[in-house]
């Protein structure tokens, strides 16, 4: 089994109130911070770049 290795934004300081990402080759695994063990999220690692690019676009 592949261990994951957890890591949030810095930008989130000690807060609790995170999103966490565990980025491998083949999906970028997203959970809750304060609920390490509920549910996870896992999609393709182009669907991530997609989401990063378009929060990252200059608002209107």
């Amino acid at each position: 089994m592949h261990i994951l290795h957890w890591r949030k934004s810095t930008h989130s300081g000690d807060s609790s109130n995170c999103v966490e990402i565990a980025p491998t080759a083949a999906a970028i695994h997203i959970r809750d911070s304060k609920t390490t063990a509920g549910p996870r999220l896992t999609i393709k690692p182009s669907a991530w770049a997609h989401f990063v690019s378009y929060t990252a676009r200059p608002k209107l």
